[in-house]
């Protein structure tokens, strides 16, 4: 067997010490190949356990807080450095005026701090469980915790940080998403209390497994049996309620039938902002539009940033052949584009009437650092400001914003915006029928996009809503209110696609109630922890 960290090491110094980073940064690897492209969603369910037995299995009083921090860190690095290696398809930047070897540098610390900031989520809950294990390990005079408040407390913690994160600009990779989109069953939880449904399930299996590994270590054989039938019972009753979720027929009124048309356009963002990109970017979408009008669409979607220039109105669209083209067919568009909103500009998703009008907008909220405004502007924009291909910080949308357009309120986001499912949240509650996305997912590669598609199949589960996607470089979609893809485009093409969704009203419990998972969670936990300091041997 291998020991757990608490055991006294019985070789030499170096090898017990090298062994649980090894342990943990292979297990954060396991995780990391839960996603795209490697797709090995089932090891999510087993690859955690390794953590969670070097941050819970050793004795409270002994631990070195360090250590712990050391255990989570290196995991943290293994998962997220691993699943967001994607982001390393930002190099070249020379189109930018960047040099080749300063291309190589941005790209690599782009890495590495979103690799940081992705691992600070396991970190922060080892830190949190270490702690509260402490505490109450003292106040119980040496004496241990039921493992089954551990994984209480350990679940709790995990899915709170998880929470708090999401909150903030930076966030991707949160465990639900591992499962997404090929386990359909347990991405259902999320209607109940969205992505901490999946996040808690994936937590509770691994925690059942890792504290059956410290029960036998500690030769307790009858605890071991019990925690192992424990997360057999759990895995599979978790995806029973999946599947009894899932089975649930789609009932869509023809009435609600809207036929929206999607381009893909594939300009490359090298060459978007110059002469060749736009020309290039003109061709296509005028010629997908009319190709899609005569197909008998209501609607068509361009994805974000389909034109590099502002759009502001008819005064100013005479020489703009797409604009003009909307008012020669009379067809609504969706048009990813350029906004102007308290005299700075927006990356912003217009919804154009027929005759040309601007019925609505809907302005993104969570922008790229560096990619659309630079942080601390006033301290580093000039060094740093360049980096971004619009020259200028982006405004951000106001979070409580909706759209509305001729057929109904849409959800809308647009692009990296898909991880953040309370966005979507708060839309479908203000009465969003349906879903549009628009990305631009250039330069990065198919791993990428699949991972964003992912995303926007976990949040047409949750809102129970159709999901239109048009992305630039792919892959564009649509997917149904279970989750079932049902066409998704190729990778860096040109393509156009026609299809039928349905306008819907419903509301899950994940859109009326939010994530009310977590606060029942930490309130067991808290009242764990209390019940173990009042009652004590």
């Amino acid at each position: 067997m291998i020991p757990t960290p608490s055991q006294k090491p019985h070789n030499s110094s170096l090898r017990p010490a090298v062994q649980p980073l090894l342990l943990a940064f292979g297990s954060g690897i396991l995780m990391g190949l839960t996603p795209a492209p490697a797709n090995l969603w089932i090891l999510a369910w087993v690859a955690l356990a390794p953590l969670w037995v070097l941050v819970v299995g050793q004795e409270p009083n002994q631990s070195k807080l360090a250590a712990v921090l050391r255990y989570a860190l290196v995991w943290g690095i293994g998962y997220h450095g691993l699943a967001l290696s994607w982001i390393t398809g930002l190099h070249p930047l020379t189109w930018m005026g960047v040099p080749w070897m300063a291309s190589v540098m941005i790209t690599i610390a782009c890495w590495i701090i979103v690799t940081l900031w992705g691992a600070a989520i396991a970190v922060t809950w080892a830190a949190g469980v270490s702690l509260l294990l402490r505490g109450v390990h003292r106040v119980r005079q040496g004496k241990g915790q039921s493992p089954f408040w551990r994984i209480l407390i350990g679940t709790a913690l995990w899915c709170a940080v998880e929470a708090f994160w999401s909150q903030g600009i930076l966030y991707w990779t949160s465990l639900s998403y591992t499962q997404s989109p090929h386990n359909l069953l347990i991405l259902h939880l999320g209607q109940l209390s969205g992505e901490s449904a999946v996040t808690a399930a994936i937590i509770l299996v691994n925690a059942c497994l890792a504290e059956a590994w410290i029960a036998l270590n500690l030769r307790n054989a009858f605890r071991a049996r019990l925690l192992l039938l424990a997360g057999l019972v759990s895995l599979i009753s978790l995806h029973l309620v999946g599947w009894g979720l899932y089975r649930q027929p789609i009932t869509d009124d023809p009435a609600s039938s809207l036929k929206v048309g999607i381009i893909q356009g594939n300009v490359p963002t090298r060459i978007k902002l110059f002469e060749q990109g736009e020309r290039l970017a003109i061709d296509r979408y005028v010629q997908g539009y009319n190709k899609l009008v005569d197909e008998g669409v209501e609607a068509v979607l361009t994805p974000e940033g389909s034109f590099p220039w502002l759009w502001v109105g008819r005064a100013n669209q005479a020489q703009n052949p797409f604009y003009q083209a909307i008012r020669s067919r009379g067809v609504l568009a969706w048009v990813g584009t350029v906004g102007v909103r308290q005299s700075h500009i927006t990356q912003t998703l217009f919804t154009i009437t027929g005759t040309g009008e601007i019925f609505s907008r809907y302005d993104k909220v969570k922008l790229v650092p560096l990619g659309e405004y630079v942080p601390f502007e006033s301290v580093v924009g000039g060094v740093i400001g360049r980096l971004s291909p619009v020259g200028a910080s982006m405004l951000p949308g106001d979070p409580d914003q909706t759209m509305d357009t001729p057929f109904g309120k849409a959800i809308a986001g647009i692009c990296y915006e898909s991880a953040f499912s309370q966005i979507f949240r708060h839309q479908a509650i203000a009465g969003g029928q349906f879903i549009l996305t628009a990305s631009n997912n250039d330069p990065y590669s198919a791993a990428m996009m699949a991972q964003h598609h992912a995303q926007d199949v976990m949040r047409a589960i949750e809102t129970d809503r159709w999901a239109v996607r048009a992305t630039n470089t792919g892959f564009s979609g649509i997917v149904d209110p279970q989750g079932r893809t049902q066409w998704i485009s190729g990778f860096r093409t040109y393509e156009i696609h026609a299809h039928t969704i349905y306008r819907r009203q419903t509301q899950t419990l994940y859109v009326q109630w939010g994530d009310w998972l977590t606060p029942l969670l930490l309130t067991g936990a808290i009242a764990g922890v209390i019940g173990s300091s009042v009652i004590r041997p």
